[in-house]
């Protein structure tokens, strides 16, 4: 896949098949778009070209941002539409200028004159242009006028419930890991840093890998105990994981993500961990001492191991 970060360098690329959206998530409804797009650029021997915005267009213009949490950053985003197996990402600086293009602008300077599309694939409820006046019903009845086709793909439900980016945050903020990996096609993760902390973990057992998440807009899931796959360094390993403020220790005022590796004993201060979230084990809890809580997380351990090897 090739990536243009921004309009400037962009040509016109033969025969090009556009869709264009935050996919945030990239999530089983976006998919979809993506699997008809890849199939119409096939068919017609054409180049698959999505269009995303960066930053999210809601941290721009909304009065909402700081509370909107993101389901991939940026770096995710290009590494899952890769394996997807689209052509060329173009990512759009989003700006409050950009903001203010009409549709019919966008039609023409961006879809037309920069990318040269052929072919339109949206989602039903894809809109875009300054405050968003423009969508499919638009495109189609001035389609012959622009010379491209439009295609919508509808609504995709799964288990009647409709698939959405806000759906799959509200699951993980409420902890319910299994829905939000089940509307993403995927495993949930993190990726981080990892940082020293207390060491306390070591000292009764546990010691603990802290994470501190690369980027500060990416949605960390409810407070809690989970089942995790930990990935370092293209090797897999178990583990638990702790999303929280520790309040049998020291009642942290700041959130911490601590993971309790299987069967690992390497110093990784400063190297990077991604974390799947695999199941919620339980609440993040006080227990009236140290003794209580490593009873605890031994069978947090116990329940880890079971659900990671199912």
């Amino acid at each position: 896949m090739i990536v243009h970060r921004g309009l400037d360098d962009l040509q016109p690329l033969p025969n090009a098949v556009v869709t264009s959206g935050t996919f945030d998530g990239v999530h089983r409804g976006h998919q979809t778009i993506l699997a008809r797009l890849t199939e119409v650029a096939t068919v017609s021997n054409g180049e698959s070209v999505l269009i995303t915005y960066w930053p999210h267009p809601r941290t721009v213009v909304s009065n909402d941002s700081q509370d909107l949490k993101l389901l991939t950053t940026l770096d995710e985003k290009i590494e899952l539409l890769d394996q997807v197996g689209v052509n060329h990402l173009v990512v759009i600086p989003f700006t409050r200028s950009f903001s203010q293009l009409s549709s019919e602008e966008f039609i023409r300077q961006i879809l037309i004159e920069k990318i040269g599309t052929k072919k339109l694939v949206i989602g039903y409820d894809h809109r875009f242009g300054r405050d968003r006046e423009g969508g499919f019903d638009y495109i189609k009845a001035h389609q012959d006028e622009y010379g491209f086709e439009v295609e919508e793909i509808p609504r995709q439900d799964i288990e009647a419930v409709g698939v959405s980016s806000s759906k799959i945050r509200t699951a993980l903020t409420s902890g319910n890991i299994q829905t939000a990996n089940r509307f993403l096609g995927r495993y949930y993760s993190l990726t981080g840093t990892i940082v020293k902390g207390r060491q306390l973990g070591r000292t009764i057992g546990f010691p603990t890998a802290n994470m501190q998440v690369d980027d500060p807009n990416k949605l960390i899931p409810a407070n809690g105990v989970y089942a995790v796959d930990v990935l370092y360094k293209d090797q897999l390993y178990g583990g638990m994981l702790n999303i929280g403020f520790r309040p049998t220790v020291d009642a942290a005022t700041n959130l911490t993500i601590e993971t309790y590796i299987f069967d690992f004993d390497r110093d990784i201060y400063g190297e990077h961990l991604t974390l799947r979230f695999r199941e919620f084990l339980r609440p993040e809890q006080k227990f009236e001492g140290l003794p209580a809580l490593v009873s605890q997380l031994k069978q947090d351990e116990d329940s880890a191991r079971i659900v990671l090897a199912q």
